[in-house]
């Protein structure tokens, strides 16, 4: 079994065929971890993950940190307590788009770290262009376990993420032909810190690249990381699956 740790189930881009997406994964022993980006894709993530029987996340994404405040606070931690949500994301900073002023993705992200300490729930996080005030808000609250998602970054940005505990998740851009980086910051990684993702409906990996992805799509980023580490594609699979299961409790 594979598990795709980081899927966007509740995107508009699957509400025509998702019971076929989710069947395609499950025939393809892949297990799916649904992430949501604000309240309402929580609450339709949970509905979802509660249909198919599957895992998910809730929490407010960086580029919705202005909608963030005590009340959204408020009904994360409501929609902590399901039984099918497993961690607080999507949940970090991203200074590339800057869609909310960074003093208010600071506020979100120390906010759901702070929530995700108290209830002893991991995190799903995004990075993108922030490592400097990233990893000093997750040097604020120790104790908070969880993963870096979509980890595009150097070998080392990838040891400061590692120190801090974190698990470090590679999608469809590993398998990017301008991807050498973070290929070489791969083949360092320790397996037993790696998940896999497709960060779907977006990023679809070689050999798909172009079309929308899916989590069925998962095994070719495993491949990947087989190829690039030198080991066998059985041996990611086991490990990364493992390790998504010992995080996040599946």
């Amino acid at each position: 079994m594979l598990i795709d740790s980081h899927a966007h189930l509740d995107s508009s881009q699957f509400d025509a065929d998702r019971e076929h997406v989710v069947r395609r994964a499950l025939e393809a022993t892949v297990a799916i971890l649904s992430i949501a980006t604000d309240v309402a894709s929580s609450q339709k993530t949970l509905e979802i993950a509660r249909k198919y029987e599957l895992r998910c996340t809730v929490g407010i994404h960086p580029h919705h940190a202005e909608q963030f405040s005590e009340e959204t606070l408020e009904q994360v931690r409501k929609l902590c307590a399901e039984p099918t949500v497993v961690a607080v994301g999507e949940i970090g900073l991203d200074y590339f788009k800057e869609y909310a002023p960074r003093a208010a993705q600071q506020r979100a992200f120390r906010a759901q770290l702070a929530l995700a300490h108290e209830l002893g729930k991991p995190v799903v996080v995004h990075l993108r262009d922030a490592a400097e005030d990233l990893l000093k808000i997750v040097s604020e609250h120790a104790g908070v376990r969880g993963v870096v998602h979509s980890f595009t970054g150097d070998w080392a940005l990838a040891q400061q993420l590692l120190d801090r505990g974190f698990y470090l998740s590679v999608n469809g851009i590993v398998t990017f032909e301008k991807s050498q980086h973070l290929r070489e910051a791969v083949a360092q990684i320790p397996l037993e810190r790696l998940l896999v993702e497709t960060d779907c409906p977006y990023l679809a990996p070689v050999p798909m690249r172009g079309r929308r992805n899916e989590p069925s799509f998962v095994r070719y980023v495993a491949q990947a990381v087989a190829q690039i580490q030198k080991i066998s594609f059985d041996e990611v699979v086991r490990t990364t699956t493992r390790n998504a299961q010992e995080l996040f409790g599946f």
